[in-house]
């Protein structure tokens, strides 16, 4: 039982997880390299910024579940 308890916690959180990576914005990438505007030292701010920290913690809670699930299986 704790099992399958710990397989939908992490099925929701990679849900979370994937939603919160994607939902975040792009940088430039290859553009800056053909004469496109760079910016490099740009900062995050409101929404873009709690999708960051929230992708951070997402990333920590299933990290940590997945351990969770080994230890005890």
């Amino acid at each position: 039982m704790r099992s399958i308890v710990l397989s939908i916690i992490q099925i929701v959180l990679s849900t979370l997880l994937i939603a919160a990576i994607l939902l975040q914005q792009r940088g430039t990438g290859l553009g800056a390299a053909f004469g496109g505007a760079s910016d490099v030292f740009r900062t995050k701010r409101g929404i873009e910024k709690g999708l960051f920290y929230a992708s951070i913690g997402l990333a920590v809670l299933f990290f940590a579940s997945a351990i969770l699930n080994v230890l005890l299986t």
